[in-house]
């Protein structure tokens, strides 16, 4: 695959009405070479950063996070950039009915600065028995005494020295990294509440002499992390190293998009994949201070959902993703049909699985956003097939309407959009890039994945079927191209059995609307999916009838 690239216009320019109601700050730019404006808007940021303990629910606990702009992203925190702190969403990952999440990072901030700018008032609404997790550091670096002045000492000594600001003429006292976090330790405990210590987030780095590994250390971050949990007996979660591993597997073009704009800041991807890793490394923590949080995590979050449970023992599955025109009603002989629902008829049930996981109204960024490809992907194991068919939902309204529509192109592209249903922003790919990232997620797993175009529409101008070989046909031939996937091109092998057949008996086929099938049609479909894995010489036809 060519490396995913990344359209500044996705940060620069998420939309003109954006960028008209957000003042404009100059920034500077940091020695990790990110030009991070939320410190030059502390005001503006605090107003929209939670009342410290205004979460909490009669007297239930709340797990407080305290981090940087790879847990709270942004000024505002609200993904208009197209980069998400995970803080964001790890509420996700925990029963609200028992615990509440705040998130009380804030971009830019180091050690020092957050001690020093942002703690007192997070101190205030902590209470006895509730949980505090530190993640900092990636910004514990650059000149004592100039600039942004948020680096502290290196190490974990007791050492200290006394700074004047050189551009402000301010004064303070300045510590070593683990002489914050014994300040903010003892605070917290002070309070009647746990702390627990986290090693960084990842970076989108690659160890010089392994381009198969993650670096790790982070200037050293990681074991003074961990000395200072050993020394101060705080749970530990070494975060860098779960969300490293998982990073690792994915490789280097799904690793780029679990970043977005540089190598430090996370994407939805990344920050969900953040998060989880913090749950999971909280689960799998066995310090006794965690004992009780650990029975607040929504296990069937941090443990992968499948839906192969009719998978057989020695025998494959195949599974079918996509919309209407492969899952529909599937029950009214008379209804409307979805081929996957017959698939039956082609494929050789004693030989293989066949699991339909399409369903009706789905666009390829919506199948993937409600979750459903997930499951198809937790649900994979090496030796099965993935039959991937979108396209008749992908084209149409993308931040309006249903929103479910993606960029019309076979590219690497993306864009930030402001959807109009919750005022959320949301990073849109492309039609062939979420064909990409399907693809290669099923290989990721050790299956295989097969393409298929759409099914044709019950249209006839100037006599003939409908063929839509200039817009779908050229995106999924392009992403053919570019990744080697096998492609059986159903769209055109059903539209000649149509054209064959002739407008009034092609009626039978379809049912309400000149898209969804009936159960002719739909097994007219399948069968077209069969006769071309038939013509590939694919290794799924040995699994044919």
């Amino acid at each position: 695959m060519k490396k995913y690239t990344i359209f500044i216009l996705c940060v620069a320019l998420a939309s003109a009405a954006m960028a008209q109601n957000r003042p404009r700050f100059e920034g500077m730019r940091d020695v990790n070479g990110v030009k991070d404006l939320t410190a030059d808007s502390l005001e503006k940021a605090n107003q929209v950063r939670p009342v410290s303990g205004s979460s909490r629910k009669g007297s239930n606990p709340v797990l407080f996070l305290v981090g940087n702009s790879t847990m709270r992203n942004g000024t505002l925190g609200n993904g208009n950039n197209g980069q998400w702190g995970w803080g964001y969403f790890e509420h996700l990952f925990f029963d609200e009915n028992k615990i509440t999440v705040e998130n009380h990072a804030l971009g830019g901030m180091s050690t020092r600065t957050f001690y020093r700018d942002l703690w007192k008032p997070v101190l205030k609404g902590i209470q006895k028995g509730d949980y505090v997790v530190l993640e900092l550091g990636h910004n514990d670096n650059g000149p004592l005494d100039s600039g942004r002045a948020r680096s502290c000492i290196k190490g974990i000594t007791n050492d200290s020295t006394f700074v004047t600001i050189k551009e402000t003429g301010k004064q303070e006292w300045v510590y070593t990294f683990g002489g914050y976090v014994r300040k903010y330790v003892a605070e917290i405990r002070a309070k009647g509440a746990i702390p627990i210590l986290l090693t960084l987030t990842p970076r989108n780095d690659y160890e010089p002499n392994d381009p198969t590994k993650i670096q790790r250390k982070l200037d050293s971050f990681t074991p003074w992390i961990k000395a200072m949990a050993e020394e101060l007996n705080t749970p530990f979660v070494d975060l860098n190293d779960i969300s490293a591993l998982k990073l690792e597997k994915f490789g280097k073009w799904k690793t780029n998009y679990h970043f977005f704009g540089d190598k430090i800041h996370s994407s939805e991807f990344g920050a969900k994949m953040n998060a989880q890793s913090c749950a999971e490394g909280i689960d799998a923590c066995q310090h006794k201070d965690v004992a009780l949080l650990k029975t607040f995590i929504r296990q069937d979050m941090i443990h992968p959902q499948r839906i192969d449970q009719a998978r057989k023992k020695g025998k494959p599955v195949v599974f079918t993703t996509g919309d209407s025109t492969m899952k529909n009603t599937d029950k009214d002989e008379d209804g409307m049909w979805g081929w996957g629902a017959v698939a039956n008829t082609v494929f050789d049930e004693s030989k293989c699985t066949v699991i339909n996981a399409g369903m009706a109204g789905r666009s390829t960024r919506t199948f993937l956003y409600e979750g459903r490809w997930d499951k198809v992907y937790n649900s994979l194991e090496p030796g099965d097939y993935v039959l991937i068919q979108f396209g008749h939902n992908d084209i149409g309204g993308i931040d309006r309407d249903k929103e479910r529509g993606v960029i019309a192109s076979a590219k690497d592209t993306c864009h930030v959009y402001h959807l109009q249903s919750n005022g959320q922003y949301k990073v849109i790919y492309s039609f062939g890039w979420y064909l990409k990232k399907f693809i290669q997620d099923v290989r990721e797993k050790g299956a295989t994945p097969i393409l298929l175009s759409l099914t044709p529409r019950n249209e006839w101008p100037g006599g003939k079927v409908e063929r839509r070989n200039d817009s779908y046909g050229k995106w999924y031939r392009e992403v053919v191209a570019e990744t080697g996937v096998e492609f059986v091109d159903v769209h055109n092998i059903t539209a000649d059995k149509l054209d064959k057949m002739g407008r009034e008996a092609a009626k039978a086929m379809y049912v309400k609307d000149h898209t969804h099938t009936s159960k002719a049609g739909a097994k007219m479909n399948a069968q077209s999916v069969a006769d071309g894995l038939k013509a590939n010489k694919s290794p799924l036809a040995k699994y044919l009838k």
